[in-house]
């Protein structure tokens, strides 16, 4: 598999999540009931690669101001500040780990300030290269290295462009979440350059077109994959609308029913003809279409460096789970994968181990998430149940990580740096 390029994710009052420290696998599943905040948990990372392309103050608002990202508390006093942070496996091959963080203070009518912000970068050959932001303060073990300091900007987007803190940039940019609508692949879309499908999967069209740009095999491989999934259905091609593009369907089907005498060949011959109609996405049903934007997801170009996949399952018939389990398997030998589910269908596959789980809870008005409890582990080790049949009997548990869930333990954002 590929290895995590995203080792750990850790939140500080972010959304539902007041503290926490979340390592992953590839792939992970993180598994919880409706409402336990695990598309809060994922937000973060469409946030971290908004947070690269624009500037601060439009992903805040993007999302209803920064009242509605920062995690809530009671009382009249401001709010505490709020912070994200990554640490990284090997990135690029040459960058072998890192660490990038950032912390925002909140201010009056909707404003913010950055008050910390932090990136280390280590290679393959053990050298250390880092920069620190102190509030109005900028230090830095590359020399020359000084960019200008907004208050509600970061500084990642500008630093990035030294070679040295380029991979962070660039992992961080590619980072993509996906909650495919399929209402949004009916419609006639706009063209783009198809290097990057959308949240929502309204640009399928394009990134389609420009997977079969690069590679015919790999779009032959999509309807191959799109067979498994929803049978009958062969292929799938992009058509041009005037200056709009949409989806086209084949379906085939062999005519072995009372009507195949009319197509054999010959006088008690077992030949039968082979049927095929076409579809516009419009006449095609939510499972289908939905299975279209996840193919598109895993196969667009270039690679992102990990998605997260809310809900796989949604509109889709638990007799094609299983191929949208080894399409996830198979992304995970390509980039990082990550998965928000409640289904217990999807988890019974057998190589699902406890290494790819962890639970989100809510509780207390906050969201935790924790590793399965030490029972949940050795009942899948000695393979006495699998992962979706403890989950329809409710005992996928996290292991507790404190007694009160109303006061976490925080978790570190910034590292020691040298100088």
């Amino acid at each position: 598999m590929f290895k995590p390029v995203v080792r750990s994710l850790i939140l500080k009052r972010f959304r539902s999540i007041p503290s926490e420290r979340i390592e992953f696998d590839n792939p992970t599943f993180l598994v919880g009931r409706n409402g336990s905040g695990k598309s809060n948990l994922v937000d973060a990372f469409s946030f971290l690669a908004d947070a690269m392309a624009v500037p601060l103050q439009a992903v805040f608002d993007r999302r209803g101001g920064i009242t509605a990202v920062r995690n809530r508390t009671s009382g009249k006093s401001y709010p505490p500040n709020l912070g994200l942070g990554v640490e990284f496996g090997n990135i690029n091959g040459a960058a072998t780990s890192g660490r990038y963080a950032f912390e925002v203070r909140a201010l009056p009518n909707y404003g913010f300030e950055v008050v910390r912000e932090q990136c280390l970068v280590e290679n393959a050959n053990k050298t250390r290269n880092w920069f620190e932001r102190d509030r109005g303060t900028f230090r830095s073990n590359v020399p020359g290295l000084g960019p200008a300091l907004d208050p509600a900007a970061l500084s990642i987007p500008l630093v990035g462009g030294e070679a040295r803190f380029a991979p962070v940039l660039s992992a961080l940019s590619r980072l993509r979440v996906y909650s495919i609508e399929p209402s949004k692949l009916r419609e006639m879309q706009d063209p783009d350059g198809g290097s990057s499908l959308r949240r929502d999967g309204s640009n399928a069209a394009s990134v389609l077109q420009e997977i079969g740009r690069q590679s015919e095999n790999q779009l032959a491989r999509v309807g191959e994959i799109l067979a498994t999934i929803v049978p009958n259905t062969r292929a799938v091609r992009v058509r041009k609308h005037g200056n709009k593009l949409s989806l086209e369907f084949t379906q085939e089907w062999d005519d072995a029913g009372s009507d195949s005498k009319r197509w054999s060949v010959g006088e008690g011959s077992d030949a039968v003809e082979s049927k095929s109609l076409r579809f516009e996405a419009f006449n095609m049903s939510d499972g289908t279409l939905r299975a279209l934007g996840l193919l598109a997801a895993v196969f667009q170009r270039p690679a992102p460096s990990l998605i997260a996949i809310e809900e796989p399952e949604a509109t889709i018939h638990p007799g094609a789970l299983g191929a949208v389990l080894e399409l996830l398997r198979h992304a995970a030998k390509n980039m990082q994968v990550v998965v928000t589910t409640h289904s217990p269908d999807l988890l019974d596959a057998k190589w699902v181990e406890p290494k790819h789980l962890r639970i989100v809870e809510w509780a207390n008005g906050a969201t935790r998430v924790g590793d399965l409890s030490e029972a949940t582990r050795q009942a899948l080790r000695d393979q006495l149940m699998g992962a979706g049949e403890l989950l329809r009997s409710n005992a996928l548990r996290a292991e507790p990580l404190f007694a009160d869930v109303s006061h976490p333990p925080q978790a570190s954002l910034f590292d020691t740096v040298e100088g």
